[in-house]
């Protein structure tokens, strides 16, 4: 099998320059209940999911499952994914990285990517913003798995910097110019469903991890391997089992991301203004 379907990229590529009036450079892709994101920028074009050649559909709570054509108020184009696609959802990890090859085949070079996470170092607390550094792939899969085309990229890709540190420096100064104090640190990738056990969230911790999620970190990979310039921002929407009070709700976690959502909106789109 190919690790990357990369002709059906290309078909969904090809689709999406028919739809849209530009393709910019740009891209970002909005967690569960990060949605808010739009309302700081001028949206000119949204398709479905379900209408790309070959894309799956996401009915996850959250997600409006489309992509769109924004515009800033300096006039910049940026690509804005609106809902991602996720490994427990039955999809395989090349078909949960299909938009990263179509970003691709687009000519994007710089990706912001971002998720609602649960947090594991006691330091945080709900509605804390982190500038991801690092990440830890701990699905059991990976995206790469299979025949590589040399073409599109390295048999064994360099993971030293899956984070651009410009872009970490970048996002740390605007941050600041906002009032806003992110907490950094690193994210580690399960592959959910279900929320963590106490004692995964211990093992998480003497990892190294700060934050854990059930998405983003093939979509790093993949961008990666691409060599497609990434930032990666998590909203702490709930503490870790075993930090938490209460139990978790899918529900809560929604909630949480839309009390920080402005804070988030407004550092990104400044963010994009710089890139």
């Amino acid at each position: 099998m190919q690790n990357f379907n990369y002709p059906g990229a290309m078909e969904a590529a090809t689709y999406l320059k028919t739809q849209f009036s530009i393709i910019p450079t740009t891209a970002v892709i909005l967690g569960s209940g990060l949605g808010g994101f739009t309302k700081q920028v001028t949206i000119l074009n949204s398709i479905p999911y379900n209408q790309i050649p070959g894309f799956p559909t996401s009915d996850v709570m959250g997600h409006k499952a489309q992509f769109s054509l924004a515009q800033l108020d300096s006039g910049k184009y940026v690509l804005v994914m609106e809902g991602r696609f996720h490994y427990y959802e039955g999809l395989s990890p090349q078909l949960v990285t299909l938009p990263i090859a179509v970003f691709h085949a687009l000519g994007i070079k710089s990706l912001i990517v971002s998720n609602a996470a649960g947090g594991i170092n006691p330091d945080f607390q709900v509605g804390d913003l982190m500038i991801i550094d690092d990440q830890i792939n701990l699905t059991g899969n990976h995206p790469l798995i299979g025949k590589n085309d040399n073409s599109l990229g390295p048999r064994f890709v360099d993971m030293s910097e899956p984070f651009s540190l410009r872009l970490i420096e970048a996002a740390k100064i605007i941050a600041k110019n906002l009032n806003i104090d992110p907490q950094q640190g690193t994210y580690i990738g399960v592959s959910g469903p279900t929320y963590e056990t106490k004692a995964e969230i211990k093992a998480f911790s003497i990892m190294g991890a700060d934050a854990v999620g059930m998405s983003t970190v093939y979509e790093v990979i993949a961008a990666n391997y691409f060599k497609i310039e990434v930032l990666g921002i998590s909203c702490i929407t709930n503490m870790a089992t075993g930090i938490a009070k209460t139990k978790h709700d899918h529900n809560d976690v929604v909630a949480a991301a839309n009390m920080v959502e402005t804070n988030f909106a407004l550092w990104v789109r400044d963010i994009l203004e710089h890139i």
